[in-house]
């Protein structure tokens, strides 16, 4: 099976710091990737280069097999290549429904078209409740943004990724800010992303990141120390001094 996403040899410097060094990375459809490590480690740099917000000083980005290296943002996502962010960004007066129907217009090239008219579109507004009810937030599709909690908040905006109909999906922490309570509707919505979309997730939840990756690559200094199964990834010595340590022996003694 061919790679549906391939970073080869990825270099970023900021000055005179390597901030991304000599990063390769391949996932196929389908996998499930959780990319840990310490703060600095170059986390957040990597999915910015990839992603197209930040140029790479060299290296390539392949979707599908395309290389992708220099295009934009927009066209990546049309591409395939979508991302959600640490932060929501969403507008705190339109509704779920309004939010998901314009992302579904905007992937259709339809966005051009007057916003109001779109629940006379049976076709977009199908798709939205679809949508909606799968991640469990059909019930607040009509309420606006500032009156539905923060968990529903990140769940919109997975729908929002979705919407574009991704074949990769980066997750910056999917449950940062969410409350304890609400985390069980963070993890069954990744458990119902569809099978054969390839999701790399960021975050610093080590149980929410061995709940759900089959693979995890952490980075430190801008490389890459591991990358293999969650099972391993406790026992590596490279990894344990770099970030993993006292959470590490406790999965070890548990």
């Amino acid at each position: 099976m061919s790679a549906v996403f391939q970073v080869e040899h990825l270099k970023k410097f900021f000055g005179g710091l390597a901030v991304t060094q000599d990063v390769s990375i391949a996932m196929q459809p389908g996998d499930r990737v959780a990319l840990i490590g310490p703060n600095g480690a170059g986390k957040t740099t990597f999915v910015n280069l990839v992603t197209g917000l930040v140029r790479p000083d060299s290296g390539k980005v392949f979707l599908a097999g395309e290389d992708v290296s220099e295009l934009g943002q927009t066209a990546r996502v049309k591409k395939g290549l979508v991302r959600s962010f640490q932060v929501t960004r969403l507008f705190s007066e339109m509704t779920p429904q309004e939010h998901v129907g314009l992302a579904i217009l905007q992937r259709q090239g339809r966005s051009g078209r007057l916003f109001g008219h779109f629940q006379s579109m049976p076709d977009v507004t199908a798709e939205a409740h679809r949508l909606l009810a799968t991640l469990g937030i059909d019930g607040v599709a009509g309420h606006r943004v500032s009156e539905i909690a923060y968990g529903q908040q990140r769940l919109l905006e997975i729908a929002l990724a979705l919407a574009l109909q991704p074949k990769v999906l980066l997750l910056d922490e999917p449950a940062a800010g969410v409350p304890q309570s609400d985390t069980p509707r963070i993890e069954a919505a990744l458990a119902g992303l569809p099978p054969d979309l390839a999701v790399l997730m960021i975050d610093h939840d080590m149980d929410l990141i061995f709940r759900f990756a089959k693979r995890v690559i952490v980075l430190a200094g801008g490389a890459v120390i591991f990358d293999g199964s969650p099972q391993a990834v406790t026992a590596d010595q490279r990894v344990r001094e770099a970030y993993l340590g006292s959470y590490a022996d406790a999965r070890r003694t548990a």
